[in-house]
């Protein structure tokens, strides 16, 4: 910890506001903070003390006495101070409670004790916490040392200063616990308890299950009857040996009926087997006998079929012979039926060639092939008239059309001339309507920023009176459970005290008068104490020591809680700049109406400066347009008078191709009917000619294949002739019959066979399944017994397994758990720890022992060799913490003695020593408090000329790794030794100034 800069307002002795730069002296290292008695020195320690932690080292009643009396009732009171702490910088302001003159009325009104802390962040003050609570509470976290601590450590003031060395085991304990966070070796301590604890119970319920499994496994002998219940009885009583033998036996004879049910087993295993060869073999020539029977029926049924059979031989014969001529036979009737029927189409088409041709010059010629060639010549003729006509309809239309679109285009040009001619005056109103909005439109991005700077910061005051809540709710549970832990603390105090009463109460029940005190050596008692009418306990102090812990950490973790309450809620008060939700929202509605009007002056500009850009392309592209409909206007009436002439020359030539028809159309349709009913007359007399001549050769094939073969007539094949499923039935039908017989007869033949021999009458297996039967169920019997038997064995066995693993658990962990509780109850100070030292207090003595250490390099120096420092581990009388003793050890007399003997000066130069000493450790740690800066605030009037010089030697050193110290005395000799200065000087009219180096030199 490093101090920068102090500002002192109305504090104690300083009426108008004082500065002191602390880092002017890093340079020097040590600097002396000088002036007359009374001047103000130890004030500037009070208002370092003050911005810290609220209180001052010198007074007892709180801040009220801090106001200095100098100050008239409109006069501030503030103390400030910059200083660093690890690689973060802060600054604290804090102002005691006061009187001031009212604001309304008349009269004096109470300023209220304030406070606020600020961290500095990329060259910017940050605010943490902005009440006394919340930066005290913060600053705990910060500095990691209570005022006390501070005191002994870093400001040695006055009444306090020799306090580290003349303080009790148990004082001690708490300042070098916080200085060197050994709090985690307590936890180690609980933590190796809980682990004792739990290891007993382990160990508790090892044996208990290797017990239950002793009982598990009698239980299962005597209700198998392998042991007689008596004795089972009797070994119970006994220790584990007897009653394991006694399981052991039990086992064995489970074994021996198991071998027993074992050959019972494989005999009844034989007999069933042979039972059920022997009903095997009875059902078997049973069953030959049944389907030998079977297959004499079989074979009789597939012979009386046999003639059926031999009549569907024949008819499938014919049938396949008839097959043959079926193609033939269709083919002549296909044949007859086409010649019919083109004679009927010839018919047809000459009845239509004489209606078309009726009345005219065709109808008496029989050449109607020369007449369809005539009439397909001039049709090519007509065809190309009838386009022509076709096209004069369009022609016609497209002619109206063009004059059509020429009189549109000329109406369309009319039309956009008048328009172009408004466009001028729009424009230049437009004009000057944009100028009127531009201006309020350029205030639009402003407006915008100022609108989302208010609105962060509403959001930020909404969120903040949120965290406020949360903030206070995490405050009064940190309330409570540090109200909780100071309870349980007090609680375990007292038992303390009511233990070191009752040892008291103890020793004097031993004092007889006239001999001496065993504690003080005196030889009259007059007045003993009582003995504790109930005694505290161990269990009783360490149950209340566990619920102290207990509270204790609930109070830490409230804290954490608390702190990050309170700067999640600085942090967003800081964003919202201080202000509250409902001044904003008023700020946010005036600019939310300013940034409306821009915006809706922006849109209205914009639409402006769009609607002139888009009149002055419409009147562009209208330019443009009317250049294309004069193009298109020519266009037109060019087309108009070639229609008109290509118009006039297709009339002239239809006119001549229609003749005496309404139509050229018609005409052509005309010719084209009657030279296709010529067409078709002539293609249907030779499809006739050719029908006759195939049907005439179709027959004569059937009449020459029909005498070929077996059958007389055509007439007769088709009576033989079956449709091809059925014929494939037929063959299939006498293909299984064939098929049947023949097995059926050879498998007669295997079973008469087979049988040769045996006798005829009918066997029957009844008895033989009944034996089988009988063989069964004892097999089935001795099965179930010797696999209970089996079961019961290693059911056994793995009992007796499970009793063995049980007991040597048992042992194993009575090992462990003892050595456990060994170790527990040796960092807990209990026995074996004949120092009765727990592990936090040991690692202490450690630290302690480095302190004196370094102590001892200067209190010699100091003390020309004389006085020594002495750590010592002695046990401390009426239950006290022990091993965080100190001694002196005087080289004058070789003994060593209290520090309490000591003088004065003496008790400075030790003190001095022992602070400085433990300042070096606590540096030297990583994880420690670095100590930048000193101050020293007593004793050196005590010490003479020669001792003073020492001491003065012994501070010099220190500015080694950069420490700064201050030195308060108004001693002589030291101002001329310490160039450095601080000089407080009282003015004629009572306030007291601060004067800084140059200005004390000068």
């Amino acid at each position: 910890m490093r101090l920068h800069h102090l500002e002192l307002t109305g504090f104690g002795p300083f009426r108008e506001k004082q500065s002191v730069d602390f880092e002017a002296f890093e340079h020097d290292g040590i600097f002396l903070i000088a002036g007359r008695t009374g001047a103000g020195k130890s004030s500037i320690l009070d208002g370092v003390c003050f911005a810290l932690y609220g209180s001052v080292p010198r007074y007892e009643t709180g801040d009220k006495r801090l106001r200095s009396d100098h100050c008239e009732p409109e006069d501030p009171t503030e103390v400030r101070l910059e200083f660093t702490v690890g690689d973060r910088r802060w600054r604290v302001t804090r102002a005691p409670e006061y009187q001031r003159p009212a604001r309304r009325g008349g009269g004096l009104t109470t300023e209220p004790t304030r406070a606020e802390l600020e961290e500095r962040v990329d060259g910017a003050w940050i605010g943490r916490a902005a009440k006394p609570r919340d930066v005290g509470l913060f600053l705990d976290e910060v500095l990691g040392l209570n005022a006390q601590q501070f005191q002994q450590v870093i400001l040695l003031a006055q009444n306090r200063f020799s306090r580290f060395l003349l303080a009790s085991g148990t004082e001690r304990q708490s300042l070098l616990r916080a200085l060197f966070g050994t709090r985690r070796y307590e936890e180690y301590a609980r933590e190796l308890g809980e682990r004792s604890k739990a290891a007993q119970h382990e160990l508790d319920a090892l044996g208990e299950r290797a017990r239950t499994l002793l009982d598990q496994a009698e239980r299962l002998i005597v209700a198998q009857e392998l042991v007689p219940a008596d004795e089972i009885d009797g070994a119970t009583k006994l220790d584990l040996a007897a009653r394991r033998a006694a399981v052991e036996l039990g086992e064995k004879r489970a074994s021996y009926r198991l071998d027993t049910l074992t050959r019972e087993r494989v005999d009844a295993d034989d007999a069933r087997a042979a039972a059920e060869a022997a009903h095997r073999a009875r059902v078997a020539l049973a069953k030959a006998q049944a389907e030998l029977g079977r297959a004499r029926d079989r074979l009789a049924g597939l012979e009386a079929a046999g003639p059926l059979i031999a009549d569907d031989r024949r008819r499938l014969d014919r049938a396949r012979s008839a097959e043959v001529l079926r193609a033939p036979l269709e083919t002549a009737r296909r044949a007859d039926g086409a010649a019919a029927a083109a004679a009927e189409l010839a018919a047809s088409a000459e009845a239509v060639w004489v209606r078309a041709v009726s009345g005219t010059d065709d109808a008496l010629t029989d050449d109607l092939t020369t007449v369809v060639e005539r009439l397909t010549g001039e049709l090519a003729v007509w065809n190309a008239a009838l386009a022509q006509e076709a096209a004069l309809a369009d022609g016609e239309a497209r002619m109206t059309a063009a004059a059509a679109d020429a009189a549109r285009l000329e109406a369309d040009i009319v039309a956009l001339d008048a328009q172009r001619a408004q466009v001028p005056a729009e424009l230049e109103r437009i004009d000057a309507e944009l100028d009127a909005h531009r201006d309020a439109a350029s205030r639009r991005d402003p407006a915008r920023a100022r609108h989302d700077e208010i609105a962060a910061r509403l959001a930020a005051a909404v969120e903040a009176e949120g965290l406020a809540d949360a903030q206070r709710e995490a405050e009064l549970r940190h309330r409570d459970a540090a109200a909780a832990a100071a309870v349980a603390a007090a609680n375990v105090a007292e038992l303390l005290q009511l233990r070191l009463d009752g040892y008291a109460g103890e020793l004097a029940t031993t004092l007889v008068d006239g001999e001496p005190c065993a504690v003080c050596g005196a030889t009259a008692h007059p007045s003993p104490a009582t003995p504790a009418d109930e005694p505290v306990t161990d269990e009783i102090l360490a149950a209340a020591e566990a619920r102290r812990d207990a509270a204790s950490h609930h109070e830490r973790a409230a804290s954490d809680a608390a702190k990050r309450a309170r700067e999640r809620h600085a942090a967003v008060a800081a964003r919202a700049g201080g202000e509250g939700a409902e001044p904003l929202r008023e700020q946010l509605a005036v600019a939310a109406d300013d940034l409306a009007a821009a915006e809706r002056a922006a849109e209205r500009r914009d639409a402006l400066a769009a609607r002139r850009t888009g009149l002055a392309a419409l009147d562009l592209e209208a330019e443009t347009s009317r250049a294309t409909l004069a193009d298109q206007l020519a266009d037109a009436r060019t087309r108009i008078a070639a229609l008109q002439e290509r118009v006039n020359a297709a009339r002239e030539a239809v006119e001549a191709a229609r003749g005496e028809h309404a139509s050229v159309a018609d005409r052509v349709a005309h010719a084209t009917s009657i030279r296709d009913a010529g067409r078709a007359a002539v293609d249907a007399r030779a499809d006739a000619q050719r029908a006759a001549t195939l049907a005439t050769q179709a027959r004569a094939d059937v009449d020459d294949r029909v005498a070929a073969s077996v059958f007389a007539d055509a007439a007769e094949v088709t009576a033989a002739l079956i449709a091809p499923r059925e014929m494939e039935a037929l063959a299939e039908r006498i293909s299984a019959h064939d098929a049947q017989l023949a097995a059926a007869r050879a498998r007669m033949l295997e079973l008469e066979l087979e049988l040769a021999g045996a006798p005829t009458e009918p066997v029957h297996t009844e008895e033989s399944q009944n034996a089988l039967a009988a063989a069964d169920t004892a097999r089935t019997a001795a099965l179930r017994a010797e696999s209970d038997a089996r079961t019961l064995v290693a059911g056994l066995r793995d009992l007796a397994m499970q009793i063995d693993q049980a007991y040597a658990g048992v042992a194993a962990r009575a090992a462990d758990a003892a050595a456990i509780a060994r170790l527990a109850d040796t960092v807990a100070g209990r026995a074996p720890n004949t120092m009765k030292m727990d592990l936090e207090t040991f690692v202490l003595a450690a630290e302690l022992e480095e302190i004196v250490a370094a102590a001892n390099l200067r209190l010699s120096d100091m003390s020309s060799g004389r006085y020594r420092l002495q750590h010592t581990d002695a046990r401390a009388a009426r239950g006290a913490a022990s091993g965080l003793g100190l001694e002196i050890m005087d080289a004058f007399t070789g003994q060593s003695r209290p520090a309490q003997s000591l003088s004065g000066g003496e008790t400075f130069l030790a003190s001095l020593a022992l602070a400085l000493g433990l300042a070096e450790v606590v540096t030297a740690r990583a994880g420690g408090v670095r100590l930048d800066t000193l101050f020293v605030d007593e004793g050196f009037g005590s010490l003479d000329e020669e001792t003073l010089d020492l001491a003065m030697r012994t501070l010099d050193e220190l500015r080694q790794g950069g420490r700064t110290v201050g030195v308060i005395s108004h001693v002589a000799a030291m101002k001329e030794q310490l160039p450095a200065q601080l000089a407080v000087e009282a003015t004629a009219a009572g306030p007291s100034v601060i004067r800084q180096d140059a200005d004390v030199r000068a």
